[in-house]
């Protein structure tokens, strides 16, 4: 079973434009951005069976995923709302 990326233009598309502008004139969320592009990259890499990851390894790169996503999420909010 092919398993699919989260990329939060998706996740998020209320918020696409607020996206782009975060990623070119705030260097944190931009470094955010990134590193939750890579582990979304990792874990769909794993569970696709590409890369080989133990459970427990895999479990953590999710709650990194999804932690990245809350941290990125909150910018949003803030963003939207200022």
């Amino acid at each position: 079973m092919q398993v699919d990326h989260h990329p939060l233009s998706t996740d998020f598309p209320e918020f696409k434009d607020a996206i782009h502008t975060l990623k070119l004139n705030n260097a944190h969320f931009a470094k955010l951005f990134d590193e939750y592009g890579d582990a979304d990259k990792a874990v769909n890499r794993a569970e696709n069976g590409v890369d080989h990851l133990g459970e427990a390894a895999l479990e953590n790169l999710k709650k990194v995923r999804i932690s990245l996503k809350d941290q990125l999420f909150q910018l949003l909010q803030t963003n939207s709302n200022a």
